[in-house]
């Protein structure tokens, strides 16, 4: 099942895709059909499992099973799946929207309780399928056809959530990188637990050039750094500025100063959610670390048992199956008169 077996052909379909024309959505699509043909599972063993939103069409794109669920509890479907088929891969699939607003507490009780899936969260900052309504991710002062004087709501920050509700594997991409968010995205699914992937994606329709800052060719390097494990942060446009640590305190230095070297950088380290946090808030404009570049890549990860394999084993250890009978049909009974 390498890619002898299969190819990217295999996992795409004959499905009408019906997003706009531009959207990021198809870049995300790609990479994930381009990943599916290595990772070893066969078709039948890959399940996609969407909430409601324009992303939440993905699994109708893929030649897989799956299920286009209801909004906000595809993490809550995707919980039962995998907890009674823990030999399934499983994806969700969701939304700034989907899963942060309607869907915010199913998505923190998944992660809490890490099951081995992959949660991919676009979040493009807007409502895109109900046509531009200010979404939990919307930038304070974020003017839209349901904030028409602008949203005066803080914004979520989905790697610092994830990092409070401890999550096991956290990362960022971006659909106008391919090949670094293909590259997370192995990275996600050869992950023992939850991993989730925040995944910036431009809806060219109501929220166009909202992360440009970050794509555009003459600033992005200069406004954002990519997170290697073991190595010194490094950014700017001839790679001439770095981050450095005065105790806890992320400072910017020029590489170009004599009195700084490689060897006083922070170096990332993904096992360290003291750091992750700092790096969650980096170009946040409520923290004091508005100026810095916003990372992408892996933030978090770290060794967790998995949800599933703790309740099979707690089941098979003190449960026959006479004995669950018994627990279900109960000794207890009503008249109702």
């Amino acid at each position: 099942m390498k890619n002898n077996y299969y190819n990217l052909k295999d996992f795409a379909n004959e499905q009408e895709i019906k997003w706009c024309p531009g959207c990021g959505d198809y870049s995300i699509l790609k990479q994930v059909q381009s990943i599916l043909p290595n990772i070893g599972i066969q078709k039948e063993k890959i399940v996609f499992i969407s909430g409601i939103g324009c992303s939440s069409r993905f699994p109708y794109y893929m030649n897989t099973y799956g299920m286009h669920s209801i909004h906000g509890r595809a993490t809550a479907v995707a919980t039962g799946l995998k907890s009674s088929r823990p030999d399934l891969n499983v994806w969700v699939i969701t939304g700034d929207g989907d899963s942060l607003s309607i869907g915010g507490n199913h998505l923190i009780h998944l992660l809490r309780r890490n099951l081995d899936l992959n949660i991919l969260l676009f979040n493009n900052e807007i409502y895109g399928l109900t046509k531009g309504q200010y979404s939990p991710t919307s930038e304070l002062g974020k003017t839209t056809k349901s904030t028409p004087l602008g949203s005066i709501d803080n914004p979520f920050n989905p790697i610092s959530l994830s990092l409070g509700s401890d999550a096991s594997f956290i990362a960022r991409a971006i659909d106008r990188e391919p090949k670094h968010m293909r590259q997370i995205l192995i990275e996600a699914n050869n992950h023992r637990g939850t991993s989730l992937i925040e995944i910036y994606q431009n809806c060219n329709i109501f929220n166009d050039g909202a992360f440009s800052k970050f794509t555009n060719k003459d600033f992005k390097k200069n406004n954002s750094i990519y997170l290697e494990n073991n190595k010194p942060l490094i950014f700017g446009d001839e790679n001439d500025k770095g981050i450095k640590l005065d105790g806890i305190n992320p400072l910017i230095v020029d590489l170009n100063d004599k009195n700084i070297s490689i060897e006083d950088l922070w170096v990332h380290d993904q096992k360290s959610i003291e750091k992750a946090n700092i790096l969650s808030r980096f170009s946040d404009i409520n923290y004091n670390y508005s100026k810095f570049p916003r990372p992408f890549g892996i933030f978090f990860q770290k060794k967790r048992k998995c949800y599933e394999d703790e309740m099979l084993d707690q089941i098979n250890f003190n449960f026959s199956e006479d004995d669950l009978n018994n627990l279900i049909a109960g000794d207890l009974s009503w008249n109702i008169k």
